[in-house]
C-alpha cells in the first residue's frame, strides 16, 4: 500500500516541476509564503508542488490544481524586497494530491507517492546487455542532441551530462527536468507513471519541438530570399523610370509605377498580387487605347481597395460586448449567448469558423437592429446588404470584366466598404430573394455561406479568390418556407419568438420611450409615460409580434405633447391608464376576462398566434339526436381530428362517468369556438374539447378561473405542445388563476422569467384523468344522469 503523508503545498502558476529537476520560483502569495515557512521548520523540509490549471485563480481550491505533483526538498530560500520569496527546490518524486485537510494559513495536502511503472523487463527482457534498452538510450540522446545543436540559448555542456545516464529510467527524468517546454507539456510527462510510456511521451514532444523549429527556419529563410529580390527589383524599377523620362512616357508610366507601389504595400496573396502585376503591365502597353486603358485602371483601382488580409483584431472582452448586447437590446438571449460562446472560443482558439447565424421571426422583433449592436459589441464594422427582390446571380458574384459598365458583386462591394476581411455582414430578408432567367441567386449565395467553400469565393469581376471564411454573417428572415433545404442546412437557424407584453413593456420603457422623447425634440423631465399606460397600449391599442406599432403609438403620444407644451404652454405631461385615450383615441384591442361563474360545458382554452397568446372559449352542447359531431368556428383539419380523439376517449370512459351505452346513438354533441372568422387550428385545444364535451354531457361544471392546453391521445395521455410562453402570458392578462399544461412541458416553464409566472397556479398533468380532476368543480351535486 503506497505511503500517505501531509505536507505543506504550493500551487504553481504557468509552472510543473518534475523529478530531477532543480529550479527556483517566486512566490507571493500569502498562502505559499506561509507554506514555504512551515516546510523550512519540518524535518526534510520537502514541500508538494502542483500546478494551477487556470493560473488567473488567486485562492486555488483542489478543483483547481492537477491532481498529480511532485514533492521537492526546499534547497535556498531568499527573501526579496515587496514581500517576495525567491526558493531553490530539487524535485524528488511524483505524487498524488488526495486532499487539501487545511487552507488557512497555507494548503495542507495528504499526499500519495505514485512509485514509477516498471515494464522493461516483462517487455524488453533483461536488463542486462539488452540491445532494445542500449538502442532506446541512444536514439533519445540522439534526438536530444539534435535539439540541443539547434537551441542556440541551451548549455551545450548538458549532452556531456546526458552521456553519462545509462539507465534509461534516470535518462528520461533527467532529460525531461533539463529541457524547456510550456508548461502543460511537462504536466503530461509527470502523470505518466510508465516508464516506456514516458519514454514514447518525451521523445515525441522533443521531435515536435525539432520540427516546430526547422518549419521557423524554412520560414525565415523565404522571407530574406523575398527581401533580397524587392532590393533588386527596386534598382531596375528606378532604371526603367529614367529611361521612360528621357522618352517621355512618364504620365502613364508615372500611374502604372504608382500602381506597383500600392500593390507592394498591399496585403495580399502571391496570386492576387501577380494578378495585379500583370494587369498593370497590360496597362502600360494600352497608352495606345483609352477605352481598354480606362477599363483596365478602373479593375486596378478595385483590386487596391479590396482588403485581402487587412484584417481588425477579433476583441476578447466578452464583458463588454455582454455589456453593450444587454444595453441595446432586452431579451434575446439565444442570439446573444451564441455570440459570447463565439467570442469565448475565438479568445481561446486565436481562431475558429465564424457561425452563420440565421435569425428567424416575426416582423419587428429587432433582428435588424440586434446584428448593428453584435457588429458593435464586436467591434467589428458593420455591412448590411438587403437580399430583398435580388433576383440576379451577378448582384452575389458580379459581372465578369469585360462587359460594359462591369462591377463587383454586392459581397466583394460589402468587403470593400467596410476595408476588412472579417466585418459582419449582414444578409437581410434572405427569404425573399427571387429568381429569373438571369439565374438562381440562391445558388449563388450556397458558396457564399458555406464555411467549407467560401474560403475560396470567386468574384466574376475580381477574377480571383476572396477569403469570406472570417466574415461574419448574420442573415434575416420572416419565414423558413421560402429558403431551400441545401441553403437553410448552411446556417445556424435561432428563432426569435413574438414578445410578450411583458417584454414590450420593458423595451418601451428602457429603449422605445426616451427614443422617441429625444427624437421629438422633447426633455425626458417634459413627457412621462407610466408602465400602466405602456401596458394598456401593448395590449389594447397594438396587436403584434413585435413593437413597430407600439413605437409608433409612443410616437403620436410624442407629437401631440409637443403641441400641447407649445400651444398651452404646459411644462410637463403625465400620461398615464385614465388620461391615455386623450392622446391616443380609444381602444382597438379588448381581452376576453375569464367568466365570473362555473358553467357547464364551457372550457376557456389557450392558443399561439403570429402576434402573441391569446385565450379560448370552447362552447360545447348536447340535444338529441342521432349521434353527430358538429364543428362550427372555422376550424382546422388538426383541430377536427383532436376533436373527434377526445369523442372516442370520452366513449371509452362512459361507464366510468354514468354515461348510458346508447347516449351517443340518442345525442348529437355540436362543439364551437367563438370568433367565427378567425381560422383556428392545432392540436393543443384536445383536452380543452374533451373536458367541455364531458362536461356537457355529465352536467358537471367546470372552474371558470381555470384554462388549458395541450393534446390529448385516445387513451387518455395528455402530450406536449409549443408557445408555452405566449400561452400563460394570455392566461394570466385573461385573469385566469390556475393553467393546466402538459408535464413534458415543465422544463419549459423553467426557462421563463418569474414576471409570467407570478400569480399563476400551473400545473403539470399527463392524463386526462388528472386534467378532470383539476377542472371539475368540487362538491357538487352532478346534473342529471344521461
Amino acid at each position: 500500500m503506497n505511503e500517505r503523508n501531509n505536507m505543506p503545498m504550493v500551487a504553481l502558476r504557468g509552472m510543473t516541476i518534475l523529478p530531477e529537476m532543480v529550479i527556483h520560483f517566486d512566490v507571493s502569495r500569502d498562502r505559499s509564503i506561509a507554506a514555504v515557512n512551515a516546510a523550512m521548520e519540518e524535518e526534510g523540509q520537502r514541500i508538494f508542488l502542483t500546478a494551477q490549471k487556470n493560473i488567473d485563480i488567486e485562492n486555488p481550491g483542489q478543483q483547481d490544481v492537477y491532481s498529480v505533483g511532485c514533492v521537492a526538498q526546499i534547497k535556498q530560500v531568499i527573501r526579496l524586497p515587496k514581500n517576495l520569496l525567491r526558493v531553490l527546490v530539487s524535485g524528488e518524486y511524483r505524487a498524488e494530491l488526495l486532499e487539501i485537510g487545511m487552507e488557512e494559513p497555507y494548503l495542507q495536502a495528504q499526499i500519495c507517492r505514485q512509485p514509477d511503472i516498471d515494464r522493461i523487463e516483462e517487455t524488453l527482457g533483461s536488463r542486462e546487455n539488452n540491445p532494445n534498452l542500449e538502442a532506446m538510450c541512444r536514439g533519445l540522446k540522439d534526438i536530444y542532441n539534435d535539439y540541443i545543436m539547434r537551441h542556440p540559448k541551451y548549455p551545450k555542456d548538458m549532452m556531456k551530462q546526458i552521456n553519462d545516464y545509462m539507465d534509461i529510467h534516470k535518462l528520461v527524468d533527467v532529460m525531461a527536468a533539463n529541457i524547456p517546454m510550456d508548461y502543460k507539456d511537462l504536466q503530461e510527462i509527470l502523470e505518466e507513471r510508465d516508464i516506456l510510456d514516458r519514454y514514447d511521451l518525451l521523445a515525441f514532444k522533443i521531435v515536435n519541438e525539432i520540427q516546430i523549429m526547422n518549419i521557423k527556419e524554412e520560414i525565415q529563410s523565404k522571407v530574406k530570399e523575398r527581401v533580397d529580390k524587392h532590393q533588386r527589383d527596386y534598382i531596375l524599377r528606378e532604371q526603367m523610370k529614367l529611361i521612360r523620362e528621357e522618352l517621355g512616357e512618364e504620365s502613364t508610366v508615372s500611374d502604372a509605377e504608382e500602381f506597383r507601389q500600392m500593390v507592394g504595400k498591399l496585403k495580399a496573396s502571391k496570386e492576387v498580387k501577380d494578378k495585379l502585376y500583370k494587369e498593370i503591365a497590360r496597362f502600360q502597353s494600352s497608352i495606345n487605347s483609352p477605352a481598354e486603358s480606362g477599363v483596365i485602371r478602373t479593375y486596378i483601382e478595385t483590386m487596391l481597395e479590396m482588403p485581402w488580409d487587412n484584417v481588425v483584431e477579433d476583441t476578447k472582452d466578452i464583458a463588454y460586448a455582454k455589456e453593450i448586447l444587454d444595453k441595446e437590446h432586452y431579451g434575446l438571449e439565444k442570439v446573444k449567448e451564441r455570440v459570447l460562446e463565439f467570442l469565448a472560443v475565438r479568445a481561446l482558439t486565436t481562431k475558429g469558423d465564424s457561425p452563420i447565424l440565421c435569425l428567424v421571426g416575426p416582423p419587428g422583433t429587432g433582428k435588424t437592429s440586434i446584428a448593428k449592436s453584435l457588429a458593435k459589441a464586436l467591434k467589428k464594422p458593420y455591412v448590411r446588404i438587403s437580399l430583398g427582390g435580388v433576383r440576379d446571380e451577378a448582384e452575389i458574384r458580379g459581372h465578369r470584366k469585360t462587359y460594359v459598365g462591369a462591377m463587383p458583386g454586392r459581397i466583394a462591394n460589402g468587403l470593400k466598404s467596410a476595408g476588412v476581411k472579417n466585418p459582419l455582414m449582414l444578409l437581410d430578408e434572405i427569404d425573399k430573394v427571387s429568381n429569373d432567367y438571369k439565374g438562381d441567386t440562391f445558388s449563388a449565395l450556397l458558396e457564399v455561406l458555406d464555411s467549407e467553400q467560401n474560403v475560396k469565393f470567386r468574384d466574376h469581376y475580381l477574377e480571383v479568390p476572396m477569403d469570406l471564411s472570417e466574415v461574419l454573417f448574420v442573415t434575416t428572415a420572416n419565414t423558413l418556407q421560402t429558403i431551400p433545404r441545401p441553403l437553410l442546412d448552411r446556417m445556424e437557424v435561432i428563432e426569435i419568438s413574438s414578445y410578450t407584453e411583458n417584454e414590450k413593456l420593458h423595451i418601451a420603457m428602457e429603449h422605445l420611450i426616451p427614443k422617441q422623447i429625444e427624437k421629438h425634440g422633447l426633455k425626458m423631465d417634459q413627457l412621462t409615460i407610466s408602465r400602466g399606460a405602456v401596458w394598456k397600449m401593448a395590449g389594447n391599442y397594438t396587436k403584434e409580434a413585435g413593437v413597430r406599432q407600439l413605437e409608433r403609438k409612443i410616437g403620436d403620444i410624442c407629437r401631440k405633447a409637443a403641441k400641447e407644451i407649445l400651444e398651452d404652454g404646459r411644462k410637463r405631461i403625465r400620461v398615464t391608464e385614465s388620461n391615455l385615450h386623450k392622446y391616443l383615441g380609444k381602444e382597438r384591442y379588448l381581452y376576453q376576462m375569464a367568466n365570473q361563474t362555473d358553467e357547464v360545458g364551457i372550457v376557456r382554452g389557450l392558443a399561439w398566434t403570429s402576434v402573441g397568446g391569446d385565450t379560448l372559449q370552447i362552447e360545447v352542447n348536447v340535444m338529441p339526436g342521432k349521434g353527430e359531431v358538429i364543428l362550427t368556428g372555422q376550424l382546422g383539419d388538426v383541430m377536427k381530428e383532436s376533436a373527434r380523439t377526445g369523442i372516442s376517449y370520452i366513449r371509452s370512459v362512459g361507464e366510468a362517468h354514468g354515461i348510458v351505452e346508447d347516449f351517443f346513438k340518442k345525442h348529437d354533441i355540436h362543439i364551437h369556438i367563438p370568433e367565427g372568422a378567425v381560422p383556428k387550428d392545432g392540436p393543443s385545444a384536445g383536452i380543452t374539447m374533451a373536458t367541455a364535451m364531458l362536461s356537457a354531457i355529465t352536467g358537471r361544471k367546470v372552474r371558470a378561473d381555470l384554462a388549458m392546453t395541450g393534446e390529448i391521445t385516445l387513451r387518455g395521455r395528455v402530450l406536449p405542445i409549443g408557445g408555452l410562453k405566449e400561452k400563460l402570458l394570455a392566461a394570466k392578462n385573461a385573469g385566469i388563476r390556475t393553467v393546466l399544461i402538459p408535464a413534458e412541458n415543465v422544463r419549459d416553464v423553467e426557462e421563463l422569467s418569474s414576471e409570467i409566472t407570478r400569480g399563476l397556479e400551473i400545473r403539470p398533468v399527463s392524463r386526462m384523468e388528472e386534467v378532470l380532476e383539476a377542472a371539475f368543480v368540487k362538491n357538487e351535486e352532478k346534473g342529471e344522469q344521461l
